[in-house]
Parts: C-alpha cells; structure tokens; sequence
C-alpha cells in the first residue's frame, strides 16, 4: 500500500512537470496533505489555460490572426473556418508504435469521437449486426438505440463467438474498457471471429496497458479492422481534466489483410471527419495538455495509474467479504473501480 508520504512525493513531482510548462512558474511547496494537492494542481491548471489564452487573445474561430502554425506545448494546429478542418501533428497518447496508427481524429469529447464514428458506421454498412458486451458504456448503448437504430443491437453474454454470423447482414464489435475481465478474457480467446470491424474504447485503460496491446495483436492475428476510441479527460490528464478531449485512431492493418478491409476503414475515416465538421465537434486546440509526450509525464501516469488499480484491489478484496450478496461487479478488466448494488440504501458508514 502506498504510503501518505510516498503519494505526497509522487504528487510534489507531478505539481513540478505542470509548473515546468508554465512561462512563469509559481512558487509551490511540497503539499502535505491530499487537500493541498488538489488546490495546488488546479490552481497550476488555470494558470496554464490562462498564459494559452494570453498569448493567442487574437485568434478566432476562423483562425485568421495565425500566420503560423498555433502550438500548445508538443502539438502543433492547423485550421480555417470553425476547426471543420483541423489537423493536429504531435504525440500520440498510445505508447505503442507510432507506424500502427493509420490516422487519428480529434474530438471535443469521448462521446463525440463514438458518436461520430457510430453514425458514419451506419452510413458505410448500413443494416449491420452491433455486438457489445455486457457491461458496456450506457451512454453508448443510449445512443445505438436512440440514434443508430439502424444497427441491429445484439447483447452478448461473454464474448463475439458465441453468435453466428449471417451471410448477408455486417458484424460491428464494440469492444469496451468497461467489461468485466472474464468477457474480456472469452473475447481474446475467440479464434476467427466472423467481425467487419472493431470498435475498442480504450477510457479505461491506461494509454500504455498492456491490455490495449493484447486487443491490438488479436486485431492484427485475425486480420481485422479496428478503430480505437478514447475519451482523454480522465486517466491522461494526470487528474487534472484539463479540456474535453476526445479520439478515434484508425490502426493500420498488415499489407495481407484484404484491400476491401482496407478500403473500409479509410471510407469510414472520411465519413468520420465529415460527420465531425457537419455535427460541430471538432477538438479545441486549448484543451490539449502541453505536458503530453515526455518521459516524465510517461512515467508519472503510469504510477499514478498503478496506485488506482493497486487500491481497487484491495477494495474488491474488501468489499467481497464485507458486503457479501450487495456487489454488482467486482472485477472489470481496467480494474480502476467496482461497482456496488445494495438491497437498501447505505449511507458512506
């Protein structure tokens, strides 16, 4: 278990990356308690959105004032009228091989990125069969059966192989971080599933777990296509939710995978970055964290990550025992929290 001493340590460190991006740094302290944390962190955060909005007071939606290229931290922009067109050039937020990645789509949110690529799903493979996995996002499901009804939505209980394919009908897989491990395990152990694309939200991986790698290599062994989307307000801000920020990475497959598979996943880019430009939700340069890409911010997510999952370890463990029969899920594959259902109210005692 980390200490008090150890998490203030590691905190002091993550307060000194914030700061080193500042013009002018503040002075901070070693905080000394998890309430000064907080203060500290937030107040670093806003006065980091400040210099930003400072230093580019002139530019407008039509970024008209920018001669050049308008840069926050690592990443540079590139727009005309209202970001329909936004391109980005800097750090991925995956830690895995820059080449794997096809192309990557900005949104102003994690439920932007999925609604968008959802919608454009139905435009390119209109009638298709949609799996998900028990446990999936509900705001997800909310929106399939409310606005892609044209996607046939089909409730697994374990993973894609237990559901025949039809000749005639696509399959779409959504693939979600919320899943409990064990259909998160039946899903990885599914040979030759029968799918036309995958669409994996990652939010609650880590942008470095290996478990985003695993899905990576059973994408690329069963040769299928697969778009990995994110909402980055959480695990990759170091706890600061520094803008809403949301992606979808198109990976490239091998050169054997069938040009039609191909083909497919770059129509649907294209469809994506219309339905991005016409819904309005393209990603605002400023919610970009200027502190993304280097080694110590690396590092720094990872611990802070490993201490989430470390902890919620131990409360499943707690919670098992002391709450027999009111546990509804103790055990999702991204470990990060458990989920309580309770036969009467309980209060925080």
């Amino acid at each position: 278990m980390e200490t008090l001493e150890a998490y203030l340590d590691r905190k002091h460190e993550e307060l000194a990356l914030l700061n080193s991006f500042l013009g002018s740094p503040l002075v901070l302290r070693r905080p000394v308690s998890v309430v000064e944390v907080i203060e500290q962190k937030f107040r670093v955060a806003a006065a980091l959105k400040a210099e930003h909005a400072l230093h580019d007071w002139a530019l407008t939606e039509t970024a008209w004032a920018h001669q050049d290229r308008l840069r926050v931290g690592p990443f540079e922009f590139n727009y005309d009228y209202q970001r329909a067109d936004l391109e980005v050039r800097g750090p991925s937020f995956y830690q895995f091989d820059r080449s794997a990645a096809n192309e990557t789509i900005y949104t102003s949110s994690g439920m932007a990125a999925i609604s968008a690529l959802l919608l454009s799903s139905v435009r390119l493979m209109r009638d298709a069969d949609i799996l998900v996995l028990p446990g999936s996002y509900g705001e997800t499901l909310e929106l399939i059966e409310g606005h892609a009804r044209q996607l046939r939505l089909v409730r697994l209980k374990s993973s894609p192989g237990e559901v025949a394919s039809r000749a005639a009908r696509l399959r779409i897989f959504l693939f979600d971080s919320c899943a409990a491990v064990t259909a998160f395990e039946a899903t990885l152990c599914c040979a030759r599933p029968q799918l036309d694309l995958v669409i994996f939200d990652t939010t609650c991986f880590s942008s470095g777990s290996g478990r985003i790698r695993r899905v990576l290599r059973w994408a690329r062994r069963w040769e299928l296509p697969i778009v990995l989307v994110r909402s980055h307000t959480k695990l990759d801000s170091l706890g600061l939710e520094y803008g809403r920020l949301g992606s979808a990475v198109f990976v490239a497959g091998e050169e054997r995978v069938a040009t039609a598979k191909q083909e497919r996943l770059e129509n649907l880019a294209s469809e994506m970055r219309n339905a991005v430009r016409l819904f309005g939700g393209a990603a605002l340069p400023a919610h970009f964290p200027p502190y993304v890409g280097t080694k110590l911010y690396r590092a720094l997510t990872d611990r802070r990550v490993a201490a989430i999952l470390r902890n919620s370890r131990r409360t499943a463990h707690h919670f098992a025992s002391a709450l027999p029969g009111s546990t509804a899920e103790l055990h999702f594959a991204h470990g990060l929290y458990v989920t309580l259902a309770p036969a009467r109210m309980l209060d925080e005692q």
